[in-house]
């Protein structure tokens, strides 16, 4: 869920996970392999259950991003907090190699920098 919560903020700022060659300039031409990732759970979810997922960027380096996601049952009647949970991820490089950590392109810094909960190093 957090992944999924992550693509959907990456995807509303314009960034894509996975970007396509055809399309994308090789300059920014970039993806998030995660490095570490934790959750901690405070209560139980419920099968049909509508969780609302806050994500924000916490701290934005030089070729790393980590990212935040608060997790609510979204219900009136039982508002409650669900789990907290982390993942940071390393900028890379797609080329014919592989994949080559980066520095993370003025284009992307610009944007994941709107959603920073702190300020930048």
């Amino acid at each position: 869920m957090m992944e999924s919560a992550e693509h959907e903020m990456l995807r509303s700022l314009g960034i894509s996970v996975m970007p396509a060659p055809s399309v994308t300039p090789s300059d920014i031409r970039v993806t998030w392999p995660r490095v570490s990732a934790k959750c901690d759970y405070v209560a139980a979810a419920r099968f049909e259950d509508v969780l609302q997922i806050d994500v924000s960027v916490t701290k934005l380096g030089t070729t790393s991003v980590a990212f935040s996601f608060r997790f609510h049952r979204q219900d009136p009647e039982r508002d409650q907090e669900i789990a907290n949970g982390s993942i940071v991820a390393v900028c890379c490089r797609i080329d014919e190699s592989g994949l080559n950590k980066v520095a993370i392109p003025d284009f992307h810094r610009r944007k994941l920098q709107t959603c920073l909960d702190v300020a930048p190093e």
